[in-house]
């Protein structure tokens, strides 16, 4: 499960998910990617069970990168507690990813392999996804 080693501040505000990814919206490092189509937090079990989900399809072949971290805590009040006290206490971690943000990229598998990996990957996110080749991604 993926967190931070340290962070300024314990508890953030929590922000708003408007607008399109400006920056990790392009495939960099393998051939094929999963980009997200719409706004959310993925938490960091989904992150891994995403990547585990891939991974296990492609039999350890290939190569797998997640390019999102989730750095945003998340904070939940215990349950049966009275209003105000301030508050609660992070519970859990979340990236935040807007539509058109690589969340995974592959290579060193064939491209119907990478396609029904990151298939399987989607199911495990909240959001609809968009599979995409790096050559596709450099004509948009």
């Amino acid at each position: 499960m993926l967190l931070p080693k340290r962070v300024k501040y314990r508890r953030v505000q929590r922000g708003r998910l408007k607008g399109k990814a400006t920056r990790g919206n392009t495939i960099t490092y393998g051939s094929y990617g999963l980009v997200a189509a719409e706004p959310a937090w993925i938490t960091s079990n989904q992150i891994e069970a995403a990547r585990i989900a891939m991974t296990r399809y492609i039999k350890r072949g290939g190569q797998v990168w997640i390019k999102i971290f989730p750095d945003k805590p998340i904070t939940e009040k215990p349950a049966e507690t009275r209003m105000g006290s301030g508050k609660g206490s992070p519970e859990y971690w979340v990236a935040v990813v807007k539509p058109g943000r690589v969340m995974f990229e592959m290579d060193g598998v064939a491209e119907d392999v990478a396609k029904e990996a990151m298939r399987l990957a989607s199911h495990k996110l909240p959001i609809k996804c968009k599979f995409m080749k790096k050559e596709e991604a450099e004509e948009v």
